[in-house]
């Protein structure tokens, strides 16, 4: 089965993110991957991570997979989506932000 389209990480603002990551790891025992000094990633059934740079109010943001990150972005552009950040790379692979007809931010990504 294509992990295509399906929901695969949940992005969060951080904050300070030392006190997010002690919170999260007293909490509910967390655990944490560091990539740099603004960000650190989890596994805790969804795959997510905490961005240290993101406002202290922004959403979460649904990041979907994609096989073809051009063809997907190809995808949201006909169906009435509204590219809010072109596509770019990151450490694991290429990205970009989109907003559905209600005005949600999503992102779609690709490990190649």
């Amino acid at each position: 089965m294509s992990r295509n389209g399906q929901i695969n990480y949940l992005e969060m603002a951080g904050g300070d993110l030392s006190g997010t990551k002690a919170f999260y790891a007293q909490a509910f025992g967390w655990t944490f991957t560091d990539y740099g000094p603004t960000y650190a990633a989890f596994d805790q059934g969804l795959n997510g991570g905490f961005d240290a740079d993101l406002a202290k109010a922004s959403p979460p943001l649904p990041v979907l997979f994609a096989d073809d990150l051009e063809a997907m972005r190809d995808r949201v552009l006909a169906a009435g989506g509204h590219i809010s950040r072109e596509i770019f790379s990151f450490p694991g692979g290429r990205r970009f932000h989109f907003s559905d007809p209600a005005g949600n931010e999503l992102a779609v990504w690709s490990d190649h």
